[in-house]
């Protein structure tokens, strides 16, 4: 019943959760099936998105298919979609301001005009939600099912956020850096609002960024300007920011804690987690993905060498190599890794796998970075299912 209205190109969202609403009241569902009605992997268009797997319509939340991890930058309409709130429903790029206060000497506001005379700065960042792979974490934990693809890399473009804070100069009281979004917010919902470090907000490739992959950013990723903290979770990069608060301590909000956050001592399932016992999400760990072949697949004995391939990255590290697998990890060997790199950026890489004989395989991929970092075995659990990064795996039929 649901699936069909999914086809169908709305005029608004709004308007599509109005008539989705309307069928959920006539089959007496209760108001929560919005987040989930539709399967878990179904396949959506939208505009400015291409073929993305729908995770939740409420506030868009679009994954990316791992067969679209294929190219070094991946494409505006197959980059993945997170949102904590409903999108801005009208921007006009004429009418929007940037505020800078707080802890400065000269708070000022700034037109996107204004800002796009400040030099530009371009850095390459592959860009993960910190849920990413929290459809795979056992036992489950609630929240998004992410499966592999929250993750996508690209270029983006605009001006330092250190040059922005230069002109409203920073007093040496800032610690933290604010960062507020045009979200909607729904009834009592708390506001989507997070800080990072000062040091983190005067590094050379934080941006206040209002490109990608060299054209205007669009709205699902935070047209006109959005934050872009790079090597570090997704939800540090907030999307529509329209004000910038220099704090002298880490703001205090829903999304700072108890939200993302992660325990100081490993934790069990069932354990209560108190917040003081925890600490904030930074950079993102070492993780590869496989995105080909597919898992269960079925390769022909006859075609020769199957091209194992991928992606890799480590956040604020580089890596340093990716292994696979067909024996179930008694043995690895090198993949090859692809020319191009940047810093913050994932790595391409592939594989020639030759299979011995006909049969069923589990092929593995593993990644160590410039740290020393290797993914595990198994992903280190904790209550809200962050930094999943357990060796990948697909399972192939060769015959």
């Amino acid at each position: 019943m649901f699936a069909k209205y999914v086809c169908k190109i709305m005029n608004s969202r709004r308007d599509f959760l109005k008539q989705i609403s309307g069928a959920a009241l006539v089959a007496g569902a209760a108001p929560s099936i919005l987040t989930w009605a539709f399967p878990q992997r179904q396949v959506v268009e939208f505009p400015g998105e291409d073929g993305m797997i729908l995770r939740s319509f409420r506030f868009v939340d679009l994954e990316s298919p791992v067969e679209y991890f294929n190219t070094w930058l991946t494409p505006v309409p197959h980059f993945f979609v997170r949102n904590h709130m409903h999108e801005p429903s009208e921007l006009d790029a004429n009418d929007w301001r940037l505020s800078l206060g707080g802890e400065v000497e000269k708070p000022l506001t700034l037109s996107l005009a204004e800002l796009s005379k400040i030099e530009t700065h371009s850095v390459v960042n592959t860009l993960e939600c910190a849920g990413n792979g929290r459809g795979l974490q056992r036992p489950q934990v609630p929240g998004i099912q992410w499966d592999k693809g929250a993750v996508s890399t690209a270029r983006f473009s605009g001006p330092r956020l250190r040059d922005v804070l230069q002109r409203a100069g920073v007093k040496s009281t800032g610690k933290h850096v604010m960062f507020r979004g045009l979200d909607e917010v729904p009834g009592k919902v708390p506001p989507f609002i997070r800080s990072i470090p000062i040091e983190k907000a005067l590094d050379a490739d934080t941006l206040v960024a209002t490109h990608m992959n060299g054209s205007p950013l669009t709205k699902h990723h935070g047209f006109p300007a959005r934050a872009l903290v790079p090597g570090w979770i997704g939800a540090a990069s907030c999307k529509w920011i329209t004000e910038i608060k220099v704090l002298d301590a880490e703001f205090v909000g829903n999304f700072m804690s108890p939200g993302y956050r992660l325990p100081n001592q490993p934790a069990k399932p069932g354990d209560v987690v108190k917040p003081e016992d925890t600490h904030p999400l930074t950079g993102l760990n070492v993780k590869s993905v496989i995105s080909g072949p597919s898992d269960g697949a079925s390769l022909s004995f006859k075609t020769g060498k199957v091209l194992v391939h991928g992606a890799a990255w480590a956040g604020e590290a580089d890596i340093a190599k990716v292994e696979i697998s067909t024996d179930g990890g008694t043995s690895w060997r090198s993949a090859k890794l692809g020319h191009e790199q940047a810093h913050y950026a994932w790595r391409l890489w592939s594989y020639d796998w030759k299979a011995g004989k006909s049969g069923d395989y589990t092929i593995l991929s593993r990644a160590t970075d410039s740290k020393g970092r290797t993914q595990p075995a198994t992903a280190v659990w904790n209550p809200s299912g962050y930094l999943y990064n357990a060796i990948d795996e697909v399972k192939v039929h060769v015959g």
